[in-house]
């Protein structure tokens, strides 16, 4: 697909990578919500969640299943957030977002772009638990 940002870092950059295997990529978003805000992201190019195949829908939230608990401890998160959206990147695409209270997806003012010293020192605090997925 041209003109897909997901699929340019699938095919390229992975500054903010977390973790990959096959089919999946699980990236920092850059302009992330709360500290630890990750994005999912099949490798395969696909509009949306529910066009992806049932054998890597599965595998998704499989994957989703075992980030929960390593997420939520680096982050000292009550909750995994999950927020599916869509539009802003034609490319399938599930938001992971550590939760400390209710409602903390639900305030757009958190949203604010990231440095990248700010990102590379969540990704390495991340990427050390994730070494096991």
């Amino acid at each position: 697909m041209t003109n897909c940002r997901f699929c340019d870092i699938v095919n390229g950059s992975k500054d903010f990578l977390l973790w990959e295997n096959n089919n999946f990529m699980l990236l920092l978003d850059t302009i992330p919500c709360k500290e630890g805000h990750c994005l999912l992201i099949p490798k395969q190019h696909v509009d949306t969640i529910f066009d992806l195949n049932d054998e890597i829908y599965n595998e998704l939230f499989s994957i989703i299943k075992k980030l929960e608990k390593p997420l939520c401890e680096v982050t000292k998160a009550k909750r995994l957030g999950l927020i599916l959206t869509g539009f802003e990147i034609p490319h399938a695409h599930i938001h992971l977002v550590p939760l400390h209270g209710s409602n903390e997806l639900f305030d757009p003012g958190l949203f604010k772009k990231a440095e990248s010293d700010e990102l590379r020192k969540v990704q390495e605090k991340i990427k050390g638990c994730l070494e096991w997925i």
